[in-house]
């Protein structure tokens, strides 16, 4: 595992030390991310070797197979990552990423995987995350299995599994009226509070809000290493992702970056998707007028919770790299959405989550618009298991349950 050379941010290419915790840029408020020293990696780092570290020690299964281009620390692992990629039998050249297989059913598991190993290795004690849901699930597991204490806030109808994911890890669970947003200021405002009223450094929350601290973007990127692995150390011609805060689009990206700089993989990057619902749909407003970044999206609506982000933190780097790509931003309706959910049940045997089903419910319509291609080699991510949705997907289809 490499030591971390340093953090830059995003914006400004400041660079900040990793001893301590960080979260922002302090500089201009720009996502952090994590780099490393890449020329002493091109001598010691080889792609097979993540193939060899996963057949050689059980500590390296899943996405810890990255250990190279990974912090070097002691991991906080439930087993997360080096999920399946399953053909479609209808759709040539699709292939679906069933992140549903994580162990807390869904991609959130990699990133706070990372993100809590990282806090344990801090010494941190209390952590704190505003979710739509399924991050507040993965870090109520992890925290539980660092032995850290967890402080989730969630909408207060957020699918019935996250609440009860957070008190069965013995969580500290705070339901609120209102969206992610009215969470994260909840948090921020509890932090300030704690801070301002002069509490042991110990005891001060940790906000790690999707890309305000630098780690879970590192547990992300993972999928881009699997992805590209398991097709052979080949790019596919694209990639469709479910963006409610785009982490794992971000994340991907940059493990472009470093293994093109590896010389892991060459040739043209993926174009890529990113896939939203109509009733939350901000950086797809922004794509469609043209805009470098989002505005604040009134009135959010979707049954796909992990979609309803009204303003993402990183919407101007997602949008960016869409660009970039030559992808595109596609918003579906809760209809659609729900339709999609159904066909791939029946006939695929795949339960998709409602933003697992954003995506396929736009590769249908980019299909029928010929933006993509027949037989185009696409992995498209199914972001989470539909049974973490059963209560939802319920309600959806008007089913109440047979006394």
């Amino acid at each position: 595992m490499p030591a971390i050379a340093f953090l830059e941010c995003s914006r400004c290419h400041n660079k900040v030390s990793a001893d301590t915790p960080q979260t922002l840029c302090p500089v201009d408020g720009g996502v952090l991310y994590v780099r490393y020293d890449m020329e002493a990696l091109k001598k010691s780092a080889r792609r097979e070797r993540a193939a060899e570290l996963a057949a050689a020690s059980v500590s390296s299964l899943g996405m810890w197979r990255y250990a190279d281009v990974l912090p070097n620390v002691a991991p906080v692992t439930l087993g997360e990552g080096w999920t399946p990629m399953l053909r479609s039998r209808r759709y040539e050249g699709l292939m679906v990423k069933e992140e549903g297989a994580n162990p807390t059913g869904t991609f959130k598991a990699r990133g706070l995987a990372m993100a809590v190993t990282m806090a344990k290795h801090y010494g941190l004690n209390h952590l704190a995350v505003p979710s739509a849901g399924n991050a507040a699930g993965a870090l109520a597991a992890y925290a539980a299995a660092g032995q850290i204490k967890a402080h989730l806030f969630m909408p207060k109808d957020v699918p019935f599994a996250n609440y009860l994911e957070g008190v069965v890890y013995g969580a500290d669970v705070h339901l609120v009226d209102g969206l992610i947003s009215d969470c994260a200021r909840m948090v921020g405002d509890e932090i300030n509070q704690q801070r301002g009223s002069g509490a042991a450094k110990e005891d001060v929350w940790f906000d790690i809000s999707t890309l305000k601290e630098p780690f879970r973007v590192e547990g992300k990127k993972t999928m881009g290493y699997e992805l590209v692995e398991q097709l052979g150390w080949e790019y596919p011609d694209a990639v469709m992702y479910p963006t409610g805060g785009g982490v794992g689009l971000i994340g991907m990206w940059k493990a472009f970056d470093e293994m093109e700089e590896l010389g892991w993989v060459k040739g043209k990057r993926p174009r890529m998707y990113a896939l939203q619902a109509a009733g939350c749909a901000p950086v797809a407003r922004a794509y469609e007028e043209g805009k470098a970044a989002s505005e604040f999206f009134a009135g959010a609506a979707t049954f796909a919770s992990g979609l309803r982000v009204p303003k993402p933190y990183g919407d101007s780097i997602i949008l960016e790299i869409v660009r970039a790509s030559e992808g595109s931003v596609v918003a579906s309706d809760d209809a659609v959405i729900l339709a999609s959910i159904l066909d791939w049940a029946k006939e695929e045997g795949i339960f998709l989550s409602p933003e697992g089903a954003a995506a396929t419910a736009a590769y249908d319509s980019l299909l029928a618009s010929g933006e993509i291609k027949r037989g185009e080699r696409v992995v498209l991510f199914n972001t989470g298991a539909g049974l973490k949705y059963v209560d939802v997907v319920a309600e959806a289809m008007g089913i109440v349950r047979p006394v």
